[in-house]
């Protein structure tokens, strides 16, 4: 093996993972995620790929109007990483594997439990191979456990997790919540374990295990919502997009159809929302003037707001309730989210020039730094990058590179046949 070189990757400017150096063996949407955040903050993320298939997000079906070389599920956790197509069953590529891996600061894997270890990759071997590896393993429910071989995957983590029986309306059945949280939330917690047991292994020089559960994840944000169960013993009910504990806090139909969501969020709010729906007289009634009662006198309050929410379009409700400083939004679609002039001010969504599909939108990462600029690259076709990472991270020259090539088309011709 090469002797490492730390040379980062022109993927920004000052960014504080630039040098640092990701094996990354995950799929779908935890592991990509996790490993995409690494990417955003500098990393040089290698995303190890079965040649012949890759990450089955990119086989999802296209959305209406899209190419079948589109892969937009797989577009939006993977930019900015390089793809290595590796068959960690093959012998020889197990062995370049192990290269990479001894040359590598962390490795991400979420694979079921048990299959790292079948194929001669997990932390016990890895951990002698490169002491200062930091290991991170992302499964459903942890790697040991009475559910350790379930299968997991995001609306099964938010029925068991129990999000889904504090979502939706009261006199309906639980709902799961429109995005992959459970994944999402995963994939962060794996970021930000991995990194501060980075940060530990340069001043010890040793690495570290991190195995991540996607129940325990999804178990540990739901915050507030567990207080009742925590301390009391009781199960919170569905409330819709109402508030347990604020009135007036709901979501209103506005003249043009358009729902409006506002908060009261305390006594210092009310003042101010009675006045942007210009119903002072509210004022005057001290039933009403503590939030303990507006919530004795829920179902009242509601239909009042409804119906004066109904009488005026969102666009005007939106300027009245911002100039009266009430917390609100107007409900947006995933378009109208995209479109939001303070996503565009703040530079979110950013365009990026794809190798196959041109440009291509990706909604990059949600913070911003000081002296620090990402430019994402796009997400890469499935191993894009093979013969550039064998350069760049073991140092290998041409003639060595188009043997491992041939051997690879071999493989796969033995393979057809």
């Amino acid at each position: 093996m090469a002797e490492r070189k730390d040379v980062a990757r022109s993927l920004g400017s000052n960014l504080p993972l630039e040098g640092v150096r990701v094996f990354d063996l995950t799929r779908v949407i935890a592991g990509p995620y996790c490993t995409m955040m690494l990417s955003d903050l500098g990393a040089d993320v290698i995303k190890i790929e079965e040649p012949r298939h890759g990450d089955e997000l990119r086989w999802v079906g296209r959305y209406k109007g899209r190419a079948l070389h589109d892969e937009d599920y797989f577009y939006a956790s993977n930019r900015s990483k390089r793809s290595v197509g590796l068959n960690l069953k093959d012998s020889k590529h197990h062995a370049v594997a192990l290269d990479l891996i001894a040359g590598s600061d962390i490795l991400v894997e979420n694979f079921s439990p048990g299959v790292m270890d079948r194929l001669g990759l997990g932390w016990k071997n890895l951990s002698a191979v490169n002491p200062k590896l930091v290991y991170c393993s992302i499964s459903g429910f942890g790697q040991q456990g009475p559910y350790r071989n379930r299968l997991a995957l995001d609306p099964i983590i938010q029925a068991v997790s129990g999000i889904m029986s504090v979502t939706g309306e009261p006199d309906g059945p639980p709902i799961q919540v429109g995005a992959p949280i459970a994944d999402v939330i995963s994939g962060m917690f794996g970021a930000y374990t991995v990194v501060a047991a980075l940060y530990a292994a340069r001043d010890t020089g040793r690495g570290r295990y991190i195995d991540i559960s996607m129940q325990d994840s999804m178990l540990s944000v739901l915050g507030p919502r567990m207080g009742e169960s925590l301390q009391a013993g009781l199960n919170p009910a569905r409330h819709g997009n109402g508030n347990p504990m604020r009135v007036p806090a709901n979501s209103y139909k506005a003249s043009d159809g358009k729902y409006i969501a506002i908060i009261v969020q305390n006594d210092n709010h009310w003042p101010a929302f009675c006045k942007a729906i210009d119903r002072l007289d509210l004022l005057e009634k001290p039933e009403y003037a503590t939030m303990s009662g507006r919530v004795k006198h829920r179902a009242f309050l509601d239909e009042l707001v409804s119906s004066v929410f109904a009488q005026r379009e969102s666009g005007t409700w939106a300027q009245t309730l911002a100039a009266n400083r009430v917390p609100f939004a107007v409900v947006n679609s995933y378009l109208d989210a995209l479109a939001d002039e303070q996503v565009a001010f703040r530079g979110l969504v950013r365009e990026v020039e794809h190798p196959v599909s041109g440009k291509i939108r990706v909604v990059g990462p949600p913070w911003v730094m000081s002296d620090t600029r990402l430019e994402p690259t796009a997400p890469p076709l499935l191993g894009q990058h093979t013969e550039e990472v064998l350069k760049d991270w073991l140092g290998w020259d041409e003639v060595r590179i188009a043997r491992f090539k041939e051997g690879e088309a071999q493989s796969a011709v033995g393979a057809d046949a």
